[in-house]
């Protein structure tokens, strides 16, 4: 089940809640240590040292729990009571410089700008450069703003109780944050409160795809249509095509530009290669058309492009729209029911809403609700570190999965021909919203379990792997 983005203050209820209903603050804060020393292991290794930073509060008390539970490794803590008494002990510490530091100085209740000794404690930590894993939210930061209190501690990791907090996915606290987890089983009751924003974990996904019938067959599990592919592009529709493969449609069929055609075609077998007609039915046969990726030549057809914005108007079928084709969709209604996604990344949801991307970062929620409208209600994803899912109304969702090695060209039109291939099944399209969460989230598990065993893999090393997350 996805977990609601939360405020401080929806925080404090849930924890008081708990208490009234019984559960004891020693007991959670024996669990949340447990679980920041499980991820202190993965980070380190054994024979390593760790510097656990623990301050005065909670998240200190959470940060010492977990000097037990770090076997095979060397642990120091550091008690801060006061920034500037404590500082020349700090500096010694990171002058044997940890392969980790445990950040439990500060907790969520931090609101308001650090002392000048504490901006100078902080920083000092910083100028270190050392991995940093820190408790709950990264010291100095705003839980609810993500702004820094003058000074912020700059994390690798940053391992959140319960849920995300609403400052920790703003956009410019990524530096600080670093990678969020959420510390799930941290023995509070359910979580009592609700949010526009859910954030996707791997178990929302446990039974998803469903199990094939035995007795399918390639009819069962549609047909779908690409149009993508043009003079000096061709390498989109190729990717586009191969990402589709690996959601394993029971057909393919890419319709490329003649310029294009023969360095498509000799590079993909069992996708169905053909030559763009504007006679060509559409969507006829096809139980899904994707079209976008590789369409940036300025010698696309105006009756390709007019083909495009009739699917997008008339189709029953799902429609998925990336890239060059972002710009050539019209405003107008679409059937009802019908299911209609675009994938933008910040820079192309600008150029729909005509804004900068520096704006659309900075509201990035807001801005997939505008992309929406501008679209009748279509699903967007935009793209993006945490990339969000949703439409003009309802629920969002932000992606848990991916790391910064998916930003490497291909990478998108791997993830369109993914989602498309995945729509064109008849049986993913009766949820379209678990089964675009679901290939955005593949997308970048896939990436994460390659960083893990490969860090210099490319594209092409995603596309064999993509599906293999679980």
């Amino acid at each position: 089940m996805s977990i609601p983005v939360i405020s401080i203050a929806q925080m404090r209820e849930w924890e008081t809640a708990s208490w009234a209903a019984g559960k004891f603050e020693t007991d959670v804060i024996r669990q949340v240590g447990k679980i920041l020393a499980r991820e202190a292991l993965q980070l380190t290794q054994p024979g390593d040292s760790i510097v656990i930073l623990a301050g005065k509060g909670h998240n200190g008390d959470d940060a010492r729990c977990a000097r037990e539970h770090l076997p095979g490794r060397t642990v120091k803590v550091l008690e801060v009571k006061d920034a500037e008494t404590d500082f020349s002990k700090l500096k010694a510490l990171l002058t044997e410089r940890p392969a980790l530091v445990i950040d439990g100085l500060f907790g969520i209740g931090i609101n308001r700008p650090l002392d000048a000794s504490w901006v100078k404690f902080i920083e000092r930590i910083n100028a270190a450069r050392l991995p940093v894993l820190a408790m709950d939210v990264p010291s100095g930061l705003n839980g609810d703003s993500g702004e820094p209190q003058g000074a912020a501690i700059e994390a690798v990791v940053t391992l959140t109780v319960g849920a995300p907090k609403i400052g920790l996915l703003q956009h410019p606290t990524a530096k600080y944050v670093g990678r969020l987890i959420v510390a799930e089983d941290t023995g509070l009751i359910a979580c009592p409160c609700a949010s526009e924003l859910t954030w996707t974990v791997p178990q929302d996904f446990c039974d998803f795809p469903p199990r094939r019938p035995v007795a399918g067959h390639k009819g069962t599990f549609g047909h779908l249509a690409i149009l993508a592919g043009s003079l000096g592009y061709h390498g989109a529709a190729v990717l586009a095509s191969r990402g589709a493969q690996r959601a394993q449609p029971g057909l393919i069929t890419l319709f490329a530009q003649e310029h294009a055609y023969v360095p498509i075609a000799a590079q993909l077998q069992a996708v169905m290669v053909q030559l763009w007609s504007p006679k060509i039915d559409l969507p006829g046969k096809f139980s899904a058309v994707l079209v976008g990726p590789g369409l940036a030549s300025p010698e696309v057809p105006e009756d390709l492009k007019e083909t495009a914005r009739r699917l997008w108007r008339e189709a029953s079928v799902p429609v998925i729209a990336d890239a060059s084709a972002l710009d050539w969709l019209p405003t107008d209604a679409f059937p009802k029911n019908a299911i209609r996604v675009v994938t933008p990344h910040p820079g192309e949801a600008a150029r729909l809403l005509k804004t900068t991307a520096a704006r659309v970062q900075a509201e990035r929620t807001t801005s997939l609700r505008e992309v929406s409208r501008h679209l009748d209600g279509a699903w967007v994803v935009l793209k993006g570190h945490q990339s969000l899912i949703g439409r003009a109304e309802g629920e969002i969702s932000v992606n848990s999965s991916g790391n910064p090695f998916l930003g490497q060209g291909g990478s998108g039109d791997t993830l369109s021909g993914y989602l498309a291939g995945l729509l064109a099944q008849p049986a993913l399209q009766a949820d379209p919203a678990r089964t675009i969460r679901f290939a955005v989230w593949q997308h970048g598990a896939t990436a994460d379990l390659l960083t893990r065993t490969q860090p210099n893999w490319v594209v092409e090393d995603l596309l064999k792997h993509l599906g293999a997350a679980r």
